[in-house]
């Protein structure tokens, strides 16, 4: 989800809770997505991938702390007075030992809140970290929707006006209908894909699996066959009940060289940094391995492609 919907949805809530801390559960919505300032250490440092954007500040036990120190520095005078003088209003924002407890509770909603919202998206999240590294995800909602991103930020624009707080709370209904139906299309949607392709597939595919796209009303549809060791991808529109095949990826392809020295070599290449973070930003990890001895050059590909990291990687292994 985009930082607005971040922002808003914990704002929302807490305005219909009659809440007078709004503002530090939205900033503790927003407070995981400043993870931006430390994916530095990703770059630098290519075994620590975690430090990466939805990577370590967002799970639980972390995202509650990074939440927790965010609303701590936002509160300080000098950040609120700087924040205050850039957007031309007083930031109401306390948080100290009197408060402290309320607060804290407060922002780590927000973060809550940003977390089931990413919860729902592409991807997912690896709420258990540091327990594992594994991304949970819902796959109902894109990672980023324009609609939502664009009445959110008119909505937060109403907001931020000097008006008459009945329509801000119009405006704010309308945002949250909106998010909630295009939710619910979605999850209906998966639902009724899945039903359906589940007969589609021949017998050997036994698992199925839908990602949403920047189309609410298109679908990529997965089959797994683990009997023959390979995928089956298809385009789903769910408007004209239309497929399109993307195609049938095996999980492994060697080329000039025995299977069993290939599959060798690509246990030593998953133990690379760079292939383990491939592996966790793809939806589907497929293999090409090639021998030109004495080397094997290994290349890893996504089928589906990813949402913001490189589609494949080639490393080579003595």
């Amino acid at each position: 989800m985009d930082i607005i919907t971040h922002f808003l949805v914990p704002y929302i809530i807490l305005t219909i809770l009659k809440s007078k801390n709004k503002l530090a559960g939205a900033f503790g919505g927003i407070s995981l997505d400043f993870d931006f300032l430390i994916v530095w250490i990703g770059i630098l440092f290519p075994e620590y991938f975690i430090f990466s954007h939805r990577g370590i500040t967002h799970s639980f036990i972390l995202g509650f702390i990074t939440s927790l120190i965010f609303i701590y520095i936002l509160s300080r005078k000098p950040v609120k007075r700087s924040i205050g003088y850039v957007i031309k209003r007083d930031i109401n924002l306390e948080f100290n030992k009197s408060n402290a407890m309320t607060v804290g509770f407060i922002a780590c909603f927000g973060a809550l809140t940003h977390l089931v919202l990413d919860f729902l998206t592409s991807k997912g999240i690896p709420l258990l970290y540091p327990f594992t590294i594994t991304r949970y995800s819902a796959e109902i909602y894109y990672y980023l929707d324009s609609i939502t991103l664009a009445v959110g930020a008119v909505v937060l624009f109403i907001i931020y006006l000097k008006i008459n707080w009945k329509y801000k709370k119009v405006a704010m209904a309308v945002f949250i209908v909106l998010l909630v139906s295009f939710g619910g299309i979605r999850g209906y949607e998966k639902f009724t894909i899945l039903q359906t392709e589940s007969v589609s597939f021949n017998g050997n595919y036994t698992e199925i699996s839908a990602y949403p796209t920047s189309d609410m009303f298109v679908w990529n549809v997965v089959g797994t066959d683990f009997k023959n060791q390979q995928y089956h991808a298809l385009e789903y529109n769910a408007i004209e009940n239309r497929r399109q095949d993307i195609g049938t990826f095996k999980f492994i392809t060697v080329q000039n060289g025995s299977y069993e020295s290939a599959k060798n070599t690509i246990k030593i290449a998953d133990n690379l940094p760079e292939v383990e973070n491939f592996r966790w930003d793809a939806y589907f990890t497929c293999i090409d391995a090639t021998s030109n001895s004495p080397q094997w050059n290994i290349t890893y590909y996504d089928f589906l492609g990813s949402t913001w990291h490189m589609n494949n990687l080639t490393v080579i292994v003595p």
